[in-house]
């Protein structure tokens, strides 16, 4: 299955050398999700990232970043919903519904399907979970495949669930920075151990 990891909404010191250590340690998607963030701060913290990572990296907003960096990609969501005009390149959206999943799937590389467990994340909004077995179901149809990536109060007990209903990977945020505290923690080789503990868990 696919790893990606999204960022927290803020950002804080240091950011940019965990993600490149992370990065480092195998990392292969990263999902930049500030939604407050205004340009000059995402740009500032993409130029103190190696630029040979760059090419892993998909932007939630301030689209430009794209083509400036050499970024992976965009994703489209509730907040950033309008593709840029003559756009190329990889488009990730996140759906809440399944019906929704079927409009926007042709035209996405992937799609975040969300929430799966529960609502962590400033872009799950109030939408009310399926039950396993309309997941379950839904994996039957075609619907939900390797196309799809869960996200949404992912964590390491239940990654295996994911795949059991057929998605193609996981989207993790509070399931690996829930184990940091920006303010006092100066040593982030947990979060490292975290991250290969959910590589394992995804081959």
């Amino acid at each position: 299955m696919k790893l990606i990891l999204v960022t927290t909404p803020n950002y804080f010191i240091e950011e940019d050398k965990i993600l490149t250590a992370l990065f480092e340690e195998g990392l292969d998607i990263l999902h930049m999700c500030k939604p407050s963030s205004v340009p000059m701060f995402a740009e500032r913290l993409l130029t103190l990232i190696p630029s040979q990572y760059h090419k892993r990296i998909v932007v939630h907003g301030h689209f430009y970043l794209k083509e400036e960096f050499g970024l992976k990609g965009i994703h489209l969501s509730d907040r950033n919903n309008q593709m840029p005009e003559n756009y190329k390149g990889l488009v990730s959206t996140t759906c809440h519904t399944l019906d929704d999943i079927c409009l926007k799937k042709p035209s996405s590389d992937y799609i975040f399907f969300t929430p799966v467990f529960e609502n962590e994340s400033h872009e799950c909004g109030t939408y009310p979970l399926l039950t396993k077995d309309m997941l379950r179901n839904a994996g039957k149809m075609g619907i939900i495949d390797k196309h799809v990536i869960a996200f949404g109060g992912i964590n390491e007990n239940n990654i295996s669930e994911v795949k059991d209903l057929g998605f193609g990977g996981v989207a993790i945020m509070n399931g690996l920075w829930n184990n940091f505290d920006a303010c006092i923690d100066s040593d982030y080789h947990t979060l490292i151990e975290q991250l290969h503990r959910f590589k394992k868990l995804c081959d």
